[in-house]
């Protein structure tokens, strides 16, 4: 894609997706990412898809995470290291996106890894997330 003006023409809309991490994975088998983010149930999406003439602006929208009730996560998507065009374009440099890829931006402050001291979901634990104009998800985690 030449710029990141044509890149947009390329997104379909907009979803929620809860990038779920096993971190004791993470942490005592590292340095990879990949397997602790990949387990059955992890990186659900939805509640739908919003087309993109729906969303005036993919960097104007509120996040709220909660866990237990307890809101953990409070942003907005323009506070991302970068945005939804420059993210589109730039992967494109070197990877073939087709119809239907989904590429995840990313997470706002507040994940338990960061708190001090970190904190770790557990069975039983309900996260709640929502995103202005996309709607929102609830999960309960259980025992694998």
């Amino acid at each position: 894609m030449a710029d990141e003006i044509i890149a947009m023409e390329h997104v379909a809309g907009y979803c929620i997706v809860n990038d779920v991490s096993e971190r004791d994975f993470q942490i005592n088998r590292g340095p990879t990412w990949i397997k602790g983010k990949s387990a059955k149930t992890f990186c659900p999406m939805g509640p739908w898809l919003v087309s993109r003439d729906e969303i005036c602006d993919p960097q104007a929208l509120s996040m709220k995470l909660s866990v237990n009730g307890e809101l953990r996560q409070n942003g907005n998507t323009s506070t991302m290291i970068f945005g939804v065009a420059h993210l589109v374009w730039y992967l494109s440099q070197f990877m073939v996106l087709e119809a239907g890829d989904l590429i995840a931006t990313g997470t706002p402050p507040g994940v338990g890894m960061g708190m001090n001291p970190p904190t770790y979901l557990s069975p039983g634990d309900v996260m709640e997330l929502e995103i202005e104009g996309l709607g929102s998800q609830r999960q309960e985690l259980i025992q694998a």
